[in-house]
């Protein structure tokens, strides 16, 4: 059955199907033997599909992963910076997987990452607005910062629903937060903070959706249960 290339190579494991797009793009998939276009659509079991000359393999077995990560990692599975990359702590698990979102460098904590390309695409599409918690420590203007971060519903002029925070512990300076958001938009919650007066020491996200972080070392990851995945795809 023909299937548009983006949604073949993602199943596959080869990359996202955003990635994809940037592959079609460089040229580096042909279909037989003619360079694809966006829009291309194939049939695995009769067309001779190539990515950088090399075959397309069968689709893979769906792999779902929790990932603790750690500060001082980029969630790439490939820096241009030499950085360290999530890919390096997951190579263990016999099988190429993505990251589902972001953690910037300098934040820690749950990521989930698979090969299961229509999982992505369904845990990502704007529409899903999946609740992620993060526990935050913060210093400086701490006095009344959850109302102040609560109330937030315009970030640089980009559209957000209102966040969900609390004060976990406090003193004159500093406070832990717990703060659940529902876009994810880039470094939200630092730029949330920093609007606020209070600049961010530590983030580390510790839920998402269903999934929690719970005990995992950083640098460590587990597969997820039935149960977990489950309940991921009826987000």
């Amino acid at each position: 059955m023909e299937e548009r290339l983006q949604k073949l190579l993602s199943a596959a494991g080869v990359c996202s199907r955003r990635a994809a797009e940037a592959y079609i793009i460089a040229g580096r998939i042909t279909v037989n033997g003619v360079p694809a276009e966006l829009g291309c659509r194939a049939d695995p079991e009769k067309d001779e599909i190539l990515v950088d000359g090399k075959p397309l393999q069968p689709k893979a077995e769906p792999v779902y992963l929790l990932l603790h990560k750690p500060r001082g990692y980029v969630t790439t599975l490939s820096d241009e910076k030499g950085r360290k990359n999530v890919a390096d702590l997951v190579v263990d698990c016999g099988t190429r997987v993505y990251p589902v979102g972001r953690l910037d460098l300098d934040s820690e904590g749950l990521l989930l990452m698979t090969n299961d390309g229509d999982l992505m695409q369904h845990l990502l599409h704007p529409s899903g607005e999946i609740n992620k918690t993060y526990h935050v420590a913060v210093y400086g203007s701490v006095d009344g910062a959850a109302a102040r971060l609560a109330a937030i519903t315009d970030l640089e002029g980009e559209k957000i629903r209102p966040a969900q925070v609390k004060v976990l512990r406090r003193t004159a300076e500093t406070a832990d937060l717990a703060i659940t958001i529902h876009e994810g938009k880039n470094r939200q919650i630092r730029r949330m903070c920093a609007a606020c007066g209070l600049t961010v020491k530590r983030l580390r996200r510790v839920q998402e959706h269903s999934l929690t972080l719970g005990d995992l070392p950083a640098g460590k990851w587990r597969y997820l249960t039935a149960a977990e995945v489950a309940a991921l795809k009826k987000a």
